[in-house]
């Protein structure tokens, strides 16, 4: 059964992945043997992860990308093909929020949370499927929220790119299923890390809110969300695609 969750040797390149959420996905690919390709807009932060990374003797790269701009999303897949000669896994994990109230949103925040959420998951998801499908094979995964099924006060224009994902999921998954490229989406609910644009504060109505909401009643830790992207990413899902896992403390099912 091991086998199955084998990702020994798989060329796997995750945008967004120097910090929270994204540096746990790659610490445990790298733990399982794989061979990462790192992208990320903080350079600071992603030197620090391959860094520790290669403190371990695993094989990573990164490279400092911003991927609401297109070229640099092609840039990051086409520097891990020329690296390793192809990609098994693309994982669109880069994403940022602003909480406020829809009536406050502004047209430069709107913007800047859709271009990177949801353009710069599509363009990855694009070129790296170019070198999958000349293979006929491959695995992408996009990182969705609660939030693009459920409404959740203060998070439209973040919500709005996650419903827009977990589409793309499903129209990417029936278009590449019969030419062995799979399509999935891992759906978060609440992280014990906080991403950029969140305010952490547990006193907030807010975080309040939110426990309420969660059928576990607590946030999950970093290590209890890898699990589901190991799986998307490993022949265990082999039969797996279009499909949006939720990891969430039951979030979902409430």
């Amino acid at each position: 059964m091991n086998n199955l969750f084998d990702v020994t040797k798989k060329v796997v390149c995750i945008a967004g992945g120097s910090r929270g959420l994204g540096k746990a996905i790659a610490e445990s690919f790298a733990d399982s043997g794989a061979k990462l390709i790192l992208g990320s807009w903080d350079k600071n932060e992603l030197d620090t992860t391959t860094e520790q990374l290669k403190a371990k003797d695993q094989s990573v790269e990164g490279l400092v990308v911003d991927v609401s701009n297109k070229n640099d999303c092609e840039k990051l897949i086409e520097f891990t093909v020329s690296t390793h000669g192809h990609i098994d896994v693309m994982i669109c994990n880069a994403g940022i929020d602003i909480i406020k109230p829809a009536e406050d949103c502004k047209e430069d925040e709107w913007d800047k949370i859709l271009d990177v959420n949801l353009k710069g998951a599509f363009f990855c998801a694009q070129f790296a499927s170019l070198h999958m499908l000349q293979r006929g094979k491959g695995s992408i995964i996009l990182t969705s929220s609660i939030a693009g099924a459920h409404g959740i006060p203060g998070l439209t224009p973040y919500a709005a790119s996650k419903g827009g994902m977990n589409m793309i999921v499903k129209t990417m998954a029936s278009e590449w299923a019969s030419r062995g490229v799979r399509v999935n989406a891992v759906a978060p609910g609440y992280i014990d890390n906080i991403m950029a644009g969140v305010d952490g504060n547990e006193e907030t109505e807010y975080q309040k809110r939110a426990m309420a909401r969660t059928p576990m009643g607590r946030r999950g830790s970093l290590h209890e969300f890898v699990g589901a992207y190991i799986f998307l990413g490993s022949d265990a899902s082999s039969y797996v695609t279009g499909s949006t896992i939720y990891v969430d403390g039951g979030y979902h099912a409430a």
